[in-house]
């Protein structure tokens, strides 16, 4: 169809349509099937790989975030108020706090501790030799009966001392698996013992776990009876009480009065807070490094298809250069191979969606962790993997638009 003219010769339009395109396209992906469809899976991997990191950081965040406000939210610790140097109107604690604490409601465990004051070397021999290695200077502890479930400790060896322990003012320790390590106690069936100073205890338990106070892992623990008797230790520094969720301000404002009815005012209490800057910052880091991780990946995906895409341009010189020849122009040929390279991203974006978000599901559910996906993720995904198969394609694309028709018939590139 003539349309103008140019320097007296007559202009045809292109009479190549939209359905032509569509057309040319699917025959383009569909010729060769095995090299479009593992082109495809460098995308379904790298945005799998984006949605799996990016669902699983935000799901791991959380967990760090719930578990540092649950720990804030559930533990209440109780100490006396110091006068300043006249100590007759400083507040004082009780031993025996699972008594007075363990009825009220909201409260899970309690136990209450002491450091004592130049205990003297921990040894596992009678003789007190300075330059021995098995001596050592450790943090001796006096604890309440209750004051291992207090910290959520966990016993890995023996076991730990009860009430009647505390009643006979029994000379037993319990040591953190730390120090056992160093005292060379690994077994208790043959009744280790061991000095702290010049006494004597016998070692009935191992501690291998404090989530509230990790020192007892490196620690000598014994009886608040024992301690009194050995080490004039009469009350304890601090009580550690661990409540239900939700019911950390109405202990804080019970404890006081149970522990010393007399004198509520003398004691503090405090709910020690993980600081929320730290919270934040450790759970940005986990995004973040997942995200780079999800980038590298996808980077990875966009470089197959860029590759692919130029092989395919090299193979199919011959076919640009007939299409030219024929009439078709440099736009319809880079057209024909962006959307090719962009529907490899589409296709691939929205299986890497369903596959990702199902691996996030099923390792959530491993874990026993409660899944966290944006739901923008996996509509956005389909939309980032054509753009990425659309930036891929793009450079193969111009080569194959710049083609000559001679030169391509030729077979050159």
């Amino acid at each position: 169809m003539t349309t103008g003219t140019y320097i007296g010769r007559p202009i045809r339009r292109s009479r190549f349509r939209l359905g032509d395109g569509v057309d040319e396209l699917l025959a383009g992906i569909f010729a060769r099937p095995t090299r479009s469809m593992l082109t495809t899976l460098g995308t379904v991997l790298g945005l799998a790989s984006l949605i799996v990191t990016l669902g699983l950081s935000r799901t791991a965040g959380s967990q760090i975030i719930d578990q540092f406000d649950e720990l804030r939210a559930s533990q209440v610790i109780v100490t006396a108020r110091s006068s300043g140097n006249n100590d007759s109107g400083a507040g004082r604690l009780p031993w025996a706090v699972e008594t007075r604490l363990d009825r009220l409601n909201g409260v899970v465990a309690s136990g209450a501790v002491a450091d004592v004051v130049n205990p003297g070397s921990v040894r596992t021999v009678p003789v007190v030799d300075p330059t021995a290695s098995y001596e050592y200077t450790v943090p001796v502890l006096a604890g309440s009966a209750g004051i291992l479930d207090a910290v959520r400790g966990h016993i890995a060896a023996g076991r730990w001392f009860d009430q009647g322990h505390v009643d006979r003012a029994d000379r037993v320790a319990i040591i953190g698996v730390n120090l056992a390590q160093r005292l060379g106690i690994e077994r208790l069936d043959v009744q280790p013992g061991l000095y702290i100073g010049d006494n004597f205890f016998s070692v009935i338990g191992i501690v291998d776990e404090a989530i509230r106070d990790p020192g007892f892992l490196g620690a000598v623990i014994i009886t608040s009876s024992a301690a009194d008797d050995v080490f004039d230790v009469d009350a304890p520094e601090r009580v550690i009480i661990e409540v239900q969720i939700g019911a950390g301000d109405l202990i804080a404002r019970q404890a006081p009065v149970a522990l010393a009815p007399s004198a509520p005012d003398s004691l503090a209490v405090a709910a020690p807070a993980i600081p929320k800057g730290a919270r934040d910052q450790v759970a940005g880091d986990v995004n973040t490094l997942f995200v780079l991780l999800g980038l590298v990946s996808l980077v990875v995906g966009a470089i197959g298809i860029a590759n692919v895409t130029l092989v395919t341009v090299m193979e199919r010189t011959s076919e640009i250069g007939l299409r030219r020849a024929l009439g078709a122009r440099r736009r319809h040929i880079a057209m024909q191979f962006l959307g090719e390279s962009a529907a490899i991203g589409l296709v691939g974006g929205v299986i890497g969606a369903s596959v990702g978000v199902v691996i996030v599901v099923a390792v959530s559910a491993v874990q026993g962790w409660t899944p966290v996906l944006d739901t923008w993720m996996p509509l956005a995904s389909p939309a980032a993997g054509a753009v990425v198969g659309l930036l891929a394609g793009l450079y193969p694309a111009v080569r194959a638009a710049r083609m000559e028709p001679v030169e391509a018939l030729r077979g050159r590139n």
